[in-house]
C-alpha cells in the first residue's frame, strides 16, 4: 500500500495534516484531512487501480508542497509510551488479548487524527508497554488516554509517558495511577 501523509502549521497555530493512501483489496484511492487531534475527513476514489494510485499520489504530494505541507520526519517526533501493569511477570492469554485490543484501538485512534503512529508493543516484567512516534504530544497524551478508557477496561492501570525528540530515551511521566511516581522501561 502506498501511503503519504504530511503537515503544516496554519498562521492561527493550529496543526493540520492530509494524508493519502491506496487501498489495493478495496481498489480505492482515499484522501484524509483535518486538525491534528480532531477525528479527519476521508475522501475515496474508487476503481483505482495500483497504476493509478501511483499518478493520484504524485499528484497529491505535489499539491501538498504546493499548500506548504510536508512531512515531519521521525527524529522531530515525540515518543510517547503507554503502559499497564499486569498481574504477571510474563503476562497471560488475558494480557495478550489486553494487547491486541489496545494497540488496534490506539493505531486507529491516532491515525484518524493525525496524531501518529504505533512503533510496537511487548509484554515483560509485569508490564504491556506500547510504544508510539506522535507529532503533538500534548494532544498525544489526551488521545492516549480517551482511548485507552473507551477501547480497555484497564484504565486504571495505565501510565503515560513522552519523550522529545532531542532527548528520545529520557521518558518523563506524564500521566500515571495513584501512587505511581517513576517511570521505566
Amino acid at each position: 500500500m502506498s501511503f503519504l501523509r504530511a503537515y503544516r502549521r496554519r498562521d492561527d497555530g493550529t496543526l493540520e495534516f492530509r494524508e493519502a493512501w491506496h487501498d489495493d483489496e478495496a481498489a480505492q484511492f482515499v484522501v484524509n484531512h483535518g486538525p491534528v487531534g480532531h477525528l479527519s475527513t476521508s475522501d475515496a476514489t474508487d476503481d483505482v487501480d495500483a497504476a493509478a494510485s501511483e499518478a493520484l499520489l504524485a499528484a497529491f504530494a505535489a499539491q501538498c508542497a504546493e499548500d506548504g505541507f510536508a512531512e515531519i520526519p521521525e527524529t522531530e517526533q515525540h515518543r510517547v509510551v503507554a503502559q499497564f501493569a499486569l498481574k504477571s511477570q510474563d503476562g497471560t492469554e488475558r494480557d495478550r488479548f489486553l494487547e491486541r485490543q489496545a494497540v488496534g484501538a490506539l493505531t486507529a485512534h491516532l491515525a484518524w487524527r493525525g496524531l501518529g503512529t504505533v512503533e510496537g508493543s511487548e509484554i515483560g516484567r509485569g508490564r504491556l508497554t506500547i510504544f508510539t512516534r506522535c507529532v503533538d504530544v500534548n494532544k498525544a497524551v489526551a488521545a492516549v488516554k480517551t482511548c485507552v478508557r473507551e477501547a480497555t477496561s484497564d484504565f486504571t492501570k495505565l501510565s503515560i509517558a513522552v519523550a522529545a525528540p532531542e532527548a528520545p530515551d529520557e521518558f518523563k511521566l506524564k500521566h500515571a495511577p495513584s501512587g505511581v511516581r517513576s517511570f521505566t522501561l
